[in-house]
C-alpha cells in the first residue's frame, strides 16, 4: 500500500487561515498572465459542487480525497479507477465522490481548472490531468502545459487565467480540504472513505473489490 505522504509545507496551507492569501498568490503569480477577455465558465456555486460519478441511488457511496500532483493517486485513477467504474459504478452498486485535498499549490492550481469546467465536464478533465500528470506536474512551463489540457474540455486561455485568478474557489477548495483534514485525520493521498471507513493507500483493484464487496453485503447489495 503506497501513500503520497503530505510535506510540512503543503500542511501550513491547510492549517491556517493566512496561507490561504498567500497560496492564491503563488498560484496566480506562477501560473496566469495578465489580460485576456473574460470567459464564461461554471459559476462558483456549480464549480464548488460535488463531483462525484455513478447513480446517486448507489446502496454504497466511496469518498476518495486526492492531490492532483500525488503519482499514487495517478497510479489509482490510471490502473484502478476505471476497473472500479466498470464493475461497481456502471452496474449502479457505488458511487464516487472526488474531494480535491491539494498538497501543494501546482495541485491547487489544477484542481481549479478542472472545478471551473463544471459539474458535466469535471471528471473527463479530472481524469485527463491524472493521465497527462508527467506532462504537466513536471513541466518548467506548467501553466502552458495546463492550458494545452484543459482545452480539450473547452477551456480557454482566457477561461484558465480567469479560473486562476479566483480567490472565492481556492479558499472553497483549501476549506473543504482542512475540514477532511479535521474529520477524518487525513495526513496522506490518496485517501478514501468508504461508508465510513478509512481506507489509505491506491490500493489494487482485487484489494477495493474485496472491501467494495464487504460495503455492498453489509447493505444487502451484493
Amino acid at each position: 500500500m503506497s501513500t503520497y505522504t503530505i510535506k510540512a509545507k503543503a500542511l501550513n496551507i491547510l492549517s491556517h487561515a493566512a496561507p490561504f492569501a498567500l497560496a492564491v498568490v503563488l498560484v496566480v503569480s506562477a501560473l496566469t498572465v495578465n489580460g485576456g477577455a473574460r470567459a464564461e465558465m461554471a459559476s462558483i456555486n456549480d464549480a464548488l459542487s460535488e463531483m462525484s460519478i455513478g447513480s446517486p441511488d448507489a446502496p454504497v457511496t466511496l469518498h476518495e480525497y486526492s492531490s492532483l500532483t500525488c503519482g499514487h493517486c495517478a497510479n489509482f485513477h490510471v490502473n484502478t479507477l476505471p476497473e472500479i467504474k466498470k464493475n461497481y459504478v456502471d452496474t449502479g452498486k457505488v458511487r464516487i465522490v472526488f474531494h480535491d485535498f491539494p498538497l501543494d499549490n501546482l495541485a491547487l492550481a489544477a484542481a481549479m481548472i478542472a472545478r471551473c469546467a463544471g459539474p458535466k465536464r469535471h471528471f473527463e478533465l479530472f481524469d485527463r490531468l491524472y493521465h497527462a500528470q508527467d506532462s504537466w506536474a513536471r513541466s518548467d512551463k506548467p501553466r502552458a502545459a495546463l492550458v494545452s489540457i484543459a482545452r480539450f474540455s473547452g477551456l480557454s486561455i482566457e477561461d484558465v487565467d480567469q479560473c486562476l485568478r479566483s480567490e472565492e474557489l481556492a479558499q472553497g477548495i483549501q476549506s473543504t480540504s482542512q475540514n477532511a483534514q479535521d474529520l477524518y485525520a487525513i495526513s496522506s493521498t490518496p485517501t478514501f472513505i468508504l461508508e465510513g471507513k478509512k481506507i489509505q493507500g491506491a490500493m489494487a483493484f482485487d484489494d477495493f473489490k474485496d472491501e467494495l464487496d464487504k460495503a455492498l453485503s453489509a447493505k444487502g447489495a451484493n
